[in-house]
């Protein structure tokens, strides 16, 4: 039987964050200490203008630095893109691709999500492929159903034992809402269920599932605390490191309280 995913918590900085930034970097690699490296794993996804420096100062703290998007192309005319082999060779080790924003406001589709996600893989970076509904399908009904189009749209075919999945309600999505612990886990065990359905996948117990959508230190505990939730992407709470590192170290503050 495959291994329990270690778990992940990722931050997606969005397009905020400049030089400066990089001091909230240094504040939460500070805090990821030994006990918090073998509990689990930090990712932070800054823009694409900081990749590098931030790849620069994760250096030796176990620290992994992501991108937020790329081009299916590994190079050639594409003025103003940038390719998973950029982003590999500036340090990043994963992209976040599908993000409800990227969906919405540049009109992504499912098979453009795929083609990027492919992209990472071929670049030797692990794709964090968003999925999520929107109020209208949870009121209708249909998260369910959505969630199943999304991920046969959007998942290479015998690739996701490489890949992770972050489930993201847009609705959720720094609206202050957050799903409860037991209607996240319902929806991450069916993604789970359902990664098993994709042709030519026998890993999908390995595949790690994120939750996202206002996580933050106060509500991720009962997150994690759901069978088939691996981990966290966290949006904009990410860019505090006293909330993000409350957020980390969300075992420890549930033991003392």
């Amino acid at each position: 039987m495959p291994a329990t995913p270690r778990q992940l918590i990722a931050g997606n900085w969005k397009m905020n964050g400049l030089r400066r930034s990089l001091a909230e970097l240094n504040a939460v690699a500070a805090g990821y200490d030994a006990k918090l490296r073998r509990a689990c794993d930090f990712v932070i996804c800054p823009p694409t203008t900081l990749v590098y420096l931030a790849a620069s100062a994760a250096l030796g703290t176990g620290i992994g630095i992501g991108a937020q998007d790329c081009h299916i192309e590994a190079s050639g005319a594409f003025t103003g893109e940038i390719s998973a082999e950029m982003l590999a060779d500036c340090g990043a080790t994963c992209v976040i691709v599908g993000h409800s924003e990227r969906r919405s406001y540049f009109a992504e589709t499912d098979g453009d999500v795929k083609t990027k996600a492919q992209a990472a893989l071929r670049a030797g970076l692990v794709p964090i492929i968003c999925i999520g509904e929107t109020n209208s399908d949870r009121e209708s009904g249909r998260t369910l159903a959505v969630l199943k189009r999304q991920l046969l749209g959007s998942v290479p075919v015998s690739e996701s034992g490489a890949l992770v999945i972050a489930y993201e309600p847009v609705w959720a999505i720094g609206t202050g809402e957050v799903a409860s612990p037991e209607d996240a886990q319902e929806v991450c065990g069916a993604i789970r269920g359902r990664l098993s359905a994709i042709p030519g996948d026998g890993e999908a117990a390995g595949v790690r599932i994120l939750y996202g959508g206002s996580v933050k230190a106060d509500n991720i505990a009962s997150i994690m605390t759901q069978p088939d939730i691996d981990g966290a992407l966290v949006g904009g709470a990410s860019l505090d490191a006293g909330e993000f590192a409350r957020i980390c170290r969300y075992r420890e503050l549930a033991v003392g309280a």
